[in-house]
């Protein structure tokens, strides 16, 4: 493990403390992990949607049966962890995964340098009352097995960064452990193959709000930080943070990732092509 986890919560204290925002970032490419440390980011993840998001797939194949979600997060690791040089790297860890010894498998995060985790990917985006996500919570696939990891990981020495949807699971990961609370409001709207259903900005930030709220109500100490739905760009995300309270950062996933990478390629590509030959 690359960073205790104290080292990494003064870290982002200390960032607090300053004045200024902690910023979390996607990574599901080396290239992207190096650049998005360059511009500062206080933390990197990487999960296995990141994968899929860069070749060009919506975020929720992340969540369908494409691949080993939990074995993709270790390759992605081997190409990601090497480029870092002095940002802690979270892995997204499947908690509902049943061909997982869990101890041993966050033990094996530690020792390949993750220096923290996240719940991704998550059955928390499934709406809590279809059919498909009561019979996952009823056949021991559901959302608790996701606050278990986190427990472990925090047994562990690990910084945990869990994604809520509800104030419910607010209060539940940080009493497991949570170190950083990730306010998700669903799939990131905006660019080529971004979400179009979700909260406006207004509805996010009384959710947001509401899930600092339930946090605090546990512990203090917890970080709060917002993600996803409508919260797509930087102004976006300053609009969330001014109109809340105690929540003190942001995590962008498609948002520092995908979306930067789908303009500056396509600008690229037509400004060689406007080339004049005459």
């Amino acid at each position: 493990m690359k960073f205790q986890r104290r080292e990494s919560l003064e870290r982002l204290q200390s960032t607090v403390d300053s004045g200024d925002p902690i910023i979390g970032a996607g990574a599901g490419t080396g290239i992207s992990a190096k650049f998005a440390e360059r511009g500062g980011v206080d933390l990197l993840i990487i999960y296995n949607s990141g994968r899929y998001r860069m070749n060009g797939r919506g975020s929720l194949a992340g969540l369908l049966p494409y691949g080993d979600a939990n074995e993709i997060v270790v390759e992605m690791g081997n190409e990601v962890l090497p480029v870092v040089e002095d940002t802690p790297v979270l892995a997204g860890v499947n908690g509902t995964d049943p061909f997982r010894e869990m101890p041993v498998f966050i033990e094996d995060l530690r020792r390949r340098g993750f220096s923290g985790v996240q719940n991704f990917p998550t059955v928390g985006l499934i709406d809590e009352d279809s059919s498909y996500r009561k019979n996952l919570e009823e056949t021991g696939m559901g959302y608790d097995e996701e606050v278990e990891m986190i427990r472990e990981a925090s047994d562990q020495g690990m910084l945990t960064c869990p994604y809520v949807f509800t104030e419910d699971q607010a209060r539940a990961m940080t009493e497991a452990g949570a170190d950083v609370v990730v306010s998700h409001m669903g799939l990131t709207t905006s660019g080529d193959i971004g979400a179009e259903t979700a909260l406006d900005l207004e509805a996010a930030a009384e959710r947001v709000q509401a899930h600092h709220d339930a946090v605090k109500e546990v512990n203090e100490d917890v970080l709060v930080i917002c993600h996803g739905g409508p919260i797509a760009w930087p102004d976006d995300a300053a609009y969330v943070l001014e109109h809340t309270e105690g929540v003190v950062g942001f995590f962008g996933a498609s948002s520092i990732e995908r979306l930067p990478t789908e303009e500056a390629i396509e600008n690229q590509a037509r400004e060689f092509k406007e080339i004049d030959m005459g």
